[in-house]
């Protein structure tokens, strides 16, 4: 598709090629318009039609919106920030430099400027920060037909009109109605009479991730917004509530991997940025591989004697890292989900203790067989004399390390919850370091205990 887009600029069959785009989902557009040369998005964007424009506009990334606005005449540019929903302009203008936001701003007039400017000051994981003011309200005073009125003078600018809001001259939020039920009433019904009371809501500044998670709960297409005094300032969406579930699951994803969260695509991230999200962590990680060091440092003397133990310290460590990740990615998205809270801690742990002992105690008969029959058998890898107690080390020290692990990943996420960081930063990476760390200190004791050593 991209090739035959390019065949039709170069033979300037632009209205053959309107067509072909015109029949096209936004979405589609952007993406294919991501294989375009640069150079030739602003014709591209040109031939459109001014509201599907617009549409895909809000579909392209921060990196191609910046470069057709500066290539836009103040003109294009005022043409196609008409055609955006509130969210969607504001959502723009915080990923824009400075220069191009001021641009922004300077092609709307005083009353959307004004709105904007408000929504820019919700703190970014706010709900404020992702809703928008478009949407249709109406008072509890009219009738079905009054309300269909308004949809049809209104409805047009707003970014759904199936359910609506019914509020006071307050702007006090006093219930909802939906298109369904005007449709099912009586034109000469009251709307205060077939609203429905019940409604969820949410504040402005309440957690957009714990707002998304609602119209997951509520099944939800768009969830009414409102400030201290219960007067309603805005909706969010659905396509809204998505996005920041996909962002959040981004983000937990590179932080469980430890690397800084990034919101570019992968090959829109360049080396060097991709090298600094990583380099930190890599960092902090190498570092605190200096305490498994010393402990098997603070051994060596001893492992001397008994060099067989030295070969099975990689699989004590990567099975206990192994088996904290479990539990660790588990209760991490317990926790995303609302299903795991820090007053269900000493039942996760009884839990996972009955996880682990079965785990650690299969893990631990399939490596006694192993040790015996390859280890010992083939590999001649114990010492004569002592190759059932060396063997009893390793499978003790496996059968502690996987209860301590999973111990260890199931607590640190409630508990780094608890004090207020992100249970994510308490996955993989960081639980394998203290279960390395863990498990030595255990197989290091155990052996001289049951060795002498």
């Amino acid at each position: 598709m991209p090739e035959e887009i390019l065949e039709l600029i170069e033979g300037k069959k632009f209205a053959r090629l309107r067509e072909i785009l015109a029949e096209m989902n936004p979405a589609d557009i952007a993406t294919i318009l991501e294989d375009i040369p640069e150079r030739d998005l602003p014709v591209i964007f040109r031939i459109l039609p001014k509201e599907l424009a617009a549409e895909v506009f809000v579909e392209m990334d921060s990196e191609m919106q910046q470069f057709l606005i500066e290539a836009f005449s103040d003109k294009e540019l005022r043409d196609v920030m008409d055609e955006l929903f509130m969210d969607d302009t504001v959502d723009i203008i915080d990923e824009m430099p400075a220069t191009v936001a001021k641009r922004i701003l300077q092609q709307t007039d005083a009353q959307t400027r004004k709105m904007i400017n408000q929504l820019l000051a919700y703190p970014d994981d706010s709900a404020g920060s992702i809703m928008t003011t478009e949407y249709i309200d109406l008072k509890k005073t009219m009738t079905v037909d009054q309300a269909f009125d308004r949809i049809r003078a209104i409805g047009v600018d707003t970014e759904t009109i199936y359910t609506c809001y019914v509020i006071d001259k307050s702007r006090r939020l006093l219930g909802i109605v939906t298109v369904k039920d005007l449709l099912l009433h009586e034109k000469t019904c009251v709307i205060g009479d077939i609203m429905d009371e019940n409604i969820i809501f949410a504040n402005t500044m309440d957690d957009k991730e714990e707002v998304a998670g609602q119209f997951e709960k509520y099944d939800m297409l768009a969830l009414p917004v409102v400030d201290k005094e219960n007067r309603l300032v805005g909706i969010i969406t659905v396509d809204d509530a998505i996005d920041v579930i996909q962002e959040e699951a981004t983000e937990d994803i590179e932080k469980m991997a430890a690397i800084l969260p990034s919101d570019k695509s992968y090959f829109r991230t360049g080396v060097f940025a991709t090298f600094r999200s990583r380099i930190p962590w890599l960092l902090l990680l190498m570092i605190s591989a200096t305490f498994t060091g010393a402990i098997i440092s603070n051994f060596e003397g001893k492992l001397t004697i008994f060099p067989a133990l030295i070969a099975f310290i990689p699989m004590l460590m990567d099975t206990g890292g192994n088996s904290g990740s479990q539990a660790s990615v588990t209760i991490i998205r317990g926790i995303s989900l609302g299903d795991i809270e820090f007053g269900d801690l000493f039942r996760v742990i009884w839990k996972e203790i009955r996880v682990a002992f079965c785990c650690s105690i299969t893990l631990a008969a399939v490596n006694f067989v192993k040790l015996l029959l390859i280890d010992n058998l083939v590999l001649h890898t114990f010492d004569p004399g002592k190759q059932m107690y060396e063997i009893a080390v390793v499978c003790l020290t496996l059968f502690f390390t996987v209860i301590v692990a999973k111990l260890v990943g199931c607590t640190l996420p409630i508990l780094a919850k608890k004090i207020g960081f992100d249970p994510a930063v308490m996955a993989s990476p960081f639980i394998t370091t203290i279960v390395d760390a863990i498990s030595l200190v255990i197989y290091f004791n155990t052996a001289m205990m049951i060795l002498g050593m």
